[in-house]
């Protein structure tokens, strides 16, 4: 009886084990998720690039970039994004309609494991010049 157990869980233990042929998703690591611009003036337009590695396998693709106000726009790569290549994402600010504490966020969402997301960029604008 013992014996049929500890073949039962060696059958078990191996059937469920990961193939090293088997390929790992892609996955998005960015170098930061959130960003300050600080101090800005109103009608001032700034941007930040955020690094980002496929750490996966597989080609990572970027699907959609959905932004919380129509102050933000996103430029990011629309190609397939190969193992350990390394990209950007453009965030884009414009102050022109917004005064006072900003908080922004960017929802990124993409064939990765760690999909969706968030990146997030806060400022400060204040009256302009």
């Amino acid at each position: 009886m013992k014996q049929l157990t500890v073949l039962i869980l060696a059958f078990v233990t191996f059937a469920f084990r990961q193939s090293p042929c088997e390929k790992i998703s892609p996955e998005m690591h960015l170098e930061e998720l959130k960003f300050n611009f600080g101090f800005l003036h109103q009608g001032e337009i700034t941007f930040h690039d955020f690094m980002f590695t496929n750490t996966g396998d597989e080609p990572l693709i970027i699907q959609q970039a959905d932004v919380s106000c129509k102050c933000t726009t996103v430029d990011y790569p629309k190609s397939p994004i190969k193992k350990s290549q390394k990209e950007t994402i453009r965030v884009t600010f414009d102050s022109k309609t917004t005064i006072g504490r900003q908080e922004r966020t960017v929802l990124l969402k993409s064939n990765a494991l760690n999909s969706p997301v968030t990146l997030t960029f806060k400022c400060v604008v204040l009256k302009a010049k």
